[in-house]
């Protein structure tokens, strides 16, 4: 709770021309994470492991695909319009 409250209050003052960078970055992060969970599935032995390294992965390939899809919106924002 104390990290979604963090978060949002740090988020919240990013003037908008910066959040397009900050979700590139996060981007990558989740990369990794998704890269972690892919090794521990793959190190997973009991079938409760493999449950939840198949949850981790899953969980972390939508959150990097959700931030590649927010990113592709925000840099829409930026295109000009054309009558």
């Amino acid at each position: 709770m104390l990290a979604a409250f963090t978060g949002y209050e740090i988020i919240g003052k990013v003037p908008a021309i910066l959040h397009t960078p900050l979700m590139s970055g996060s981007n990558f992060v989740h990369g990794i994470v998704l890269v972690g969970a892919m090794v521990a599935l793959g190190h997973a032995d009991t079938l409760l492991e493999q449950v939840i390294g198949f949850l981790g992965v899953a969980l972390a390939a939508g959150n990097a695909v959700g931030g590649y899809v927010v990113t592709e919106r925000m840099l829409e924002m930026f295109k000009s319009s054309k009558d």
